[in-house]
């Protein structure tokens, strides 16, 4: 149960990703949410259940102005 006010999105929300960053490895390139969630620097995701989420990156900016 998240304790934050406004309560976080849960792990199975479309908007898991907004939930708060509760722990924070950037030598290691993960961080934990407040509902279970790791998000990589990648941006895959590994949901509480073992279920993964393939990294979504858009292409990058300056491709896009190219």
């Amino acid at each position: 149960m998240c304790p934050h006010q406004t309560p976080c999105p849960s792990a199975e929300a479309t908007d898991r990703e907004a939930a708060r960053v509760v722990a924070c490895f950037p030598e290691q390139g993960w961080s934990l949410l407040c509902n279970g969630v790791i998000i990589f620097e990648d941006t895959g995701e590994l949901l509480p259940d073992g279920r993964t989420i393939a990294p979504h990156r858009g292409p990058a900016r300056h491709a896009l102005a190219a």
